[in-house]
């Protein structure tokens, strides 16, 4: 046995988890079988969506364990190897993140192609957030050039991939961020207007938006927060508006939200609404490559990361998460 760290699922949280619900603890790792590997993690991945395995519910992913390990998205380097496909040193990713090492098949990693970005880059645009954000914009919403495309929380890690790559692909983009630092991050990206929704409504800021913008409505609405901003894609929607449903955090923590004010315009404007998980599209996982690749190395999407220290770190970068803590991706380096 080899001794590591991980943590582990205390309690199931009722509402916002707080740090009594995580405890760090000892884990014993096998020896290595035929086939497995050893991975030292360097890069670990916290994501809203962890939230919804803490419930003991049934959905698309099952719920963690009580008392047992937690998973995520994590990078790291091949220390032993009793596998011929995957050799010592090799970089991969994979998803027994939350813990220092990982042992297991070595078809649960994935070896990083040879593309020369850093290794985060695998948990952030060039993994399962620039995937989400890839897919959902251009196979979910069928987000064409010339479209209008409102992005919530469009200085967040999917919202900001959606937005590069509404711009790379020669669409109008209104994003939605909170508090001056952000929305300057999201124009540096590119966007054509940004709704600060601290400083007023959300409707209201999208409508002046789209009034500088000179454009009538929009035609696409890239959704990460839900509540309100969903509302205020509702109110602006252009007839045949597709709206790609991927987050909904405001009510992560929540109940369910108060009724939509502007949510029968979805018969009126004939608005087309579709949730997805990336997992939807591993098929096409090679176009994603080979276009995100491009546009990282031209420089046209661009990345920004909100750093943690240490697997100590890693329960309250999660939690920040939603108090709006990070710009970009969060993530933990061990």
């Amino acid at each position: 046995m080899t001794g590591t760290r991980a943590w582990h699922l205390k309690a199931r949280p009722t509402g916002l988890p707080d740090m009594s619900h995580f405890e760090l603890k000892p884990l014993d790792l096998p020896a290595l079988g035929e086939g497995e590997v050893r991975v030292e993690n360097r890069w670990l991945s916290v994501d809203p969506y962890m939230r919804g395995r803490m419930n003991d519910v049934k959905s698309y992913a099952p719920p963690f364990e009580l008392g047992a390990p937690m998973q995520g998205g994590a990078v790291g380097t091949i220390v032993e190897s009793h596998s011929p496909d995957l050799a010592v040193g090799d970089t991969v990713f994979h998803m027994m993140g939350w813990r220092e090492q990982a042992v297991g098949p070595a078809s649960a990693f994935t070896r990083a192609p040879a593309m020369g970005v850093e290794d985060f880059q695998w948990l952030g645009n060039l993994g399962l957030t620039g995937a989400t954000a890839y897919f959902g914009l251009l196979r979910v919403a069928e987000a064409k050039p010339g479209d209008v495309v409102f992005v919530s929380a469009a200085a967040g890690a999917v919202g900001s991939a959606v937005v590069q790559i509404a711009k790379a692909k020669g669409m109008t983009v209104i994003g939605s961020a909170g508090g001056a630092e952000k929305c300057a991050w999201v124009r540096e990206l590119g966007a054509d207007a940004v709704v600060d929704y601290k400083a007023q409504p959300v409707v209201k800021g999208l409508m002046e938006a789209l009034k500088a913008i000179g454009a009538d409505g929009i035609d696409v609405y890239f959704d990460n927060v839900g509540g309100d901003h969903l509302d205020a894609a509702f109110a602006a929607a252009r007839n045949g508006a597709r709206f790609a449903i991927c987050g909904m955090i405001e009510g992560y923590n929540a109940g369910p939200p108060p009724a939509f004010r502007y949510i029968m315009r979805v018969i009126a404007a004939r608005i087309t609404i579709k949730g997805f998980l990336y997992f939807d599209y591993l098929s096409e996982m090679p176009d994603f490559y080979r276009d995100m690749g491009g546009w990282i190395a031209s420089g046209a999407v661009k990345s920004r990361e909100t750093v943690r220290d240490g697997i100590e770190a890693a329960p309250q970068a999660f939690l920040d998460l939603f108090a709006g803590a990070n710009v970009g991706k969060m993530l933990v380096r061990l």
